[in-house]
């Protein structure tokens, strides 16, 4: 078991901020001290790493990836192997990604899919949520016996007709499961009758190119159906977790429920924070590359995501990482924006996009960790073992450079699509080191690590229940 320290560094996590040298051994770490008293471990140690300047935060926990992932007759164009590899760069040391119930199959059956396509092939640890795409009794009761093998938390969905969606009584029966079972159910909220409605309008219409995307998922669209899952959550007694919120209405909806005291959370991404509609309307089809669902809202929106991040309304940034290359998988949409693949690429980037809002002053250091690391693992039962820096964590370390000077490029990331939705932002911070479970990954430039090496986690139930 190899010995590890990190001196001279700014050591932050979701509570504290303190200049510490921190202690690894094996994977795990051993202790945080003063650097009066981690100066006898120096002796000992097998490596020692200089963070002067530096901060030393854990690593990034993305609770939202879908890594070859089928969407609209092609593929996510990251693997589990180029998609955990691009994390790792990104300074995010594990993942959550989603199995899929193959409709008229069982969630056992989309489990074991998954954990074939992901074994052997991840650089970071991961871990997997159930997709219910049919919930029927046996889907129901394999339920818990998945919740017993650590897939705690299960995703259905309002939108997609004839894909993923599921009518109300379906919602209530998996959540009423939930109940029982102890599992959080996260929710696709859009209200996806209504909006075939609006696409079928919008094409007879002759409007085709991507920026009608956003308008036929109307926020109010997307506020009713997280209205509707909220009460249907009451009713089953229930948690709830809203995926990729995005409308200023919807906002309003998680905070009243919050406000009453209910076990009601919402996440949302990166893409909402800093894009806006206008990129949808980006000419000559680049507005393609922008397409997701919940869709780029007006720039008028991100004032209340902001805000509902300060005062925990919000209280997850994950990813939604969902690539598609623009030539041949985005262009599929060409004259109809229903058929362009939905999905964002983003995995690698969150953490430095993150850090810029704290370079800009929209949140503070230690709420840039919560929002990153510590909750997602609190959210997901992933604590003490990931999201924080503290004796019997395992050694997931970020040495980040606050500092450094860069700028987003499909030239120069490594998420195996072939556009960055960021192009040309110039961003302040840059990670240095990685350490996963207390191995190098990267450092400074170099990619050390390699397809296996991550584990699959088990994972507890929610531990950030109200």
């Amino acid at each position: 078991m190899s010995k590890t320290i990190i001196r001279g560094g700014l050591v932050i996590t979701a509570t504290e901020e303190t200049r510490a040298d921190v202690l690894v051994d094996g994977e795990q770490v051993a202790a945080i001290a003063a650097p009066a008293i981690a100066e006898q471990w120096v002796s000992n140690a097998d490596t020692v790493i200089d963070a002067s300047g530096h901060y030393v935060i854990p690593g990034g926990v993305d609770g939202h990836t879908h890594m070859q992932m089928p969407f609209g007759g092609t593929f996510a164009s990251d693997t589990f192997e180029t998609g955990t590899r691009a994390a790792a760069w990104g300074g995010t040391t594990t993942i959550v990604d989603f199995a899929i119930q193959p409709v008229g199959g069982s969630p056992r059956e989309g489990l074991d899919a998954w954990h074939a396509k992901a074994d052997g092939q991840c650089a970071i640890d991961y871990g997997f949520h159930m997709i219910l795409s049919d919930v029927g009794e046996e889907a129901l009761k394999e339920m818990d016996t998945l919740v017993a093998e650590g897939i705690t938390s299960f995703k259905m969905f309002m939108a997609y007709p004839g894909v993923f969606y599921s009518d109300d009584g379906r919602i209530l029966r998996a959540m009423q499961q939930a109940a029982d079972n102890g599992a959080l159910t996260m929710m696709h909220a859009e209200n996806g009758i209504a909006i075939d409605v609006l696409v079928q309008q919008a094409l007879a219409a002759g409007r085709t190119d991507p920026r009608f995307h956003g308008q036929v998922r109307h926020p109010l669209l997307e506020a009713e159906a997280t209205h509707r899952a909220i009460q249907l959550s009451r009713v089953a007694g229930a948690p709830l977790y809203v995926v990729h919120v995005s409308a200023a209405e919807a906002v309003a909806e998680i905070t009243r429920a919050r406000d009453n005291g209910l076990n009601v959370f919402g996440e949302t991404c990166p893409q909402y924070l800093f894009l806006t509609v206008d990129d949808l309307a980006r000419p000559e089809f680049e507005g393609a590359k922008y397409v997701c669902s919940t869709p780029l809202r007006p720039a008028e929106h991100q004032a209340d995501l902001w805000r509902a991040l300060r005062t925990n309304d919000l209280s997850v940034v994950s990813t939604d990482h969902c690539p598609f290359c623009f030539k041949d998988q985005k262009e599929l949409g060409r004259g109809d924006f229903s058929k362009i693949p939905n999905g964002i690429p983003g995995v690698e980037n969150r953490i430095d996009l993150l850090h810029q809002a704290v370079v800009e002053g929209r949140i503070n250091r230690r709420r840039w960790i919560e929002l990153a690391c510590a909750t997602p693992a609190r959210m997901f039962g992933l604590q003490p073992r990931k999201g924080t820096i503290a004796p019997g964590a395992d050694a997931d370390i970020v040495i980040y450079d606050p500092s450094a000077q860069h700028v987003l490029s499909a030239e120069t990331h490594h998420m195996n699509v072939d556009y960055n939705a960021y192009e040309g932002k110039q961003i302040t911070g840059r990670v240095r080191t990685v350490l996963s479970r207390g191995e190098v990954v990267v450092d400074d430039g170099t990619y050390t690590g390699r397809a296996g090496r991550g584990r699959f986690l088990a994972r507890d139930t929610c531990q950030y229940l109200i």
